[in-house]
């Protein structure tokens, strides 16, 4: 008998002030403005762009100041302004490999004057031996914590 343990999801939740349409439009399409510079697989160029395709298949990447172009992923799911899926196509290597897809969901609930943001990352034991690593690196502080962080400035900003 072969038991395969599998990592858990990896599980944030912020509140925001603006209101779900507001705050998954700024999730999907001002993510550059949020997303940290500092988490980049474009070795070739600084970031000047993030890019969410809003459609199912859609392709989600980042574009360089030189114009190249690096893939996290792509959109599984678009349903505003409550429920957005994505393919995450980094492996454990910080490299985009479609083979490793795992999945990034998020919901945006009507809470009070704001949004309750919820994500989650599942699916990690698709990266293999790199499931353990890569999901203390989602679950550390500088992971969804940090990025959550700065989305939740960039959407009470608005």
């Amino acid at each position: 008998m072969n038991l395969t343990i599998k990592p858990a999801p990896v599980r944030k939740s912020i509140h925001v002030k603006a209101a779900p349409q507001k705050a998954f439009d700024v999730f999907t399409g001002g993510m550059v403005r949020w997303w940290p510079k500092t988490h980049s697989i474009n070795k070739q160029s600084p970031t000047k762009d993030v890019v969410m395709e809003p459609r199912v298949g859609g392709r989600w990447f980042e574009r360089g100041e030189d114009g190249s172009e690096c893939t996290w992923g792509q959109v599984l799911a678009w349903e505003p302004p409550s429920r957005l899926v994505l393919a995450w196509e980094i492996d454990g290597t910080w490299a985009h490999n479609p083979d490793v897809a795992t999945e990034v969901e998020v919901l945006f609930i009507a809470d009070g004057g704001g949004t309750r943001v919820e994500l989650e990352h599942r699916n990690l034991e698709r990266l293999g031996e790199h499931a353990e690593a890569m999901r203390s690196a989602f679950e550390s502080p500088g992971g969804w914590s940090g990025i959550l962080a700065g989305f939740e400035s960039a959407a009470d900003a608005t």
